[in-house]
């Protein structure tokens, strides 16, 4: 019996066909891709943007709203703030009149810690009223934990 092979004419110098794989792995593709869609899925939450407060629990439904709302919040040492940015009472109508210039049909929406007293959340709603803004709602978690906009007024 004969133990060696036969080798055609087709056959390359070492001994292995020289045609190309025809096929393409996708697997390390795929692990990749949900590695990254983890990687998102745990990110996304942690991207929030404002002042972080302890928002009251609310049972009143969501507000649909049909463009970017602005939102000014107040932490709990009764410090009010516009998006991220800090201000003082007397700093932040200036800045309440300019945004209201930019876009009349602005809608606000108040946050205001838990601990704030209800005078003080009552004071910063009476600068952006001052300042033009005819769309005022106030923010309070629902009991499910998702933020819940209240009614505007």
């Amino acid at each position: 019996m004969a133990m060696g092979t036969v080798r055609s004419a087709s056959d390359d110098e070492d001994g292995l066909d020289a045609t190309p794989m025809s096929e393409i792995n996708v697997t390390p593709m795929v692990d990749v891709m949900l590695v990254l869609l983890i990687i998102f899925m745990v990110a996304a939450p942690l991207m929030t943007t404002g002042v972080p407060v302890q928002l009251p629990k609310t049972t009143a439904a969501k507000v649909a709203q049909s463009q970017k709302p602005l939102e000014v919040s107040i932490d709990k040492d009764g410090n009010p703030f516009i998006a991220k940015d800090g201000f003082t009472p007397e700093t932040i109508l200036p800045r309440l009149k300019q945004l209201k210039a930019e876009n009349p049909e602005q809608v606000v929406l108040v946050r205001g810690d838990r601990e704030v007293p209800y005078g003080k959340i009552m004071e910063v709603m009476g600068l952006v009223g001052q300042a033009g803004f005819t769309k005022v709602s106030l923010i309070a978690q629902s009991p499910g934990g998702a933020p819940a906009a209240g009614t505007a007024r």
